[in-house]
């Protein structure tokens, strides 16, 4: 299998997306389109990651990239291949589909519990999982649910936590199970501006020392991706 992925800026990689990808045996490849890297064609992959980062979607005159990015976006999902968003990316992916982004009324940036919706526990995505679970978040922008799309999980200060849509073949998280110690250091080294004080967001130190936190992601990072195989 081929996956390519779509980072937003030098600091958001794959992380443990990388590590089980590569454990399959698939075939990675990227497009870091903040450095004006060409978009592949739908043909040369079978799964897309679309990655976080620090931007938002609306902001095409500062990024200009972004509207060829949703393009890319919507051919990849009119060509059938699954599709992965995480925070920035399932804002796109939401976007595209005809939801829309806004402002959430608080920022979430730490630990923090998601809440399956009885769908999400119905979903074959979300099988293994318990009802409650802890996630990294950082973000301070939701989306509303895309037309035909279906509502898998919600937080207490966001109700759009992750959707689902084509058959499940298309997931958009707003939270990060992909995250590694590394991966969150490099984001508190390069946005550490946004941890002011706020009801949900996490002192830096407050965020790092949660190993078990870091260890049970990952382990449902690569539970989730299982499960997207057999859709």
């Amino acid at each position: 299998m081929r996956l390519h992925y779509i980072q937003h800026v030098a600091f958001e990689g794959l992380a443990n997306i990388r590590s089980w990808a590569e454990n399959q045996g698939w075939t990675l490849s990227a497009t870091h389109i903040y450095r004006g890297e060409k978009l592949p064609e739908p043909e040369e992959f079978d799964w897309l990651v679309v990655m976080g980062g620090p931007m938002n979607i609306y902001e095409e005159k500062e990024y200009p990239w972004l509207a060829a990015e949703k393009q890319f976006i919507g051919k990849a999902v009119e060509a059938n291949k699954t599709v992965l968003g995480i925070c920035l990316g399932a804002q796109l992916l939401a976007d595209v589909l005809g939801g829309r982004v806004v402002r959430n009324q608080h920022k979430e940036i730490g630990w923090l519990p998601v809440v399956l919706r009885p769908e999400g526990s119905r979903s074959v995505l979300f099988k293994g999982f318990p009802a409650e679970f802890s996630a990294l978040h950082w973000h301070g922008d939701t989306f509303s649910l895309p037309p035909g799309a279906v509502m898998l999980a919600e937080s207490e200060a966001c109700p759009a936590q992750a959707f689902s849509a084509k058959g499940g073949r298309v997931v958009g998280l707003q939270f990060h199970l992909e995250s590694s110690p590394e991966s969150v250091g490099l984001l508190i080294e390069n946005c550490s501006d946004e941890l002011v004080e706020g009801k949900y967001i996490q002192k830096a130190d407050a965020i790092m020392k949660r190993v078990d936190h870091f260890a049970a992601i990952s382990t449902s990072m690569g539970l989730l991706l299982e499960n997207m195989k057999k859709i």
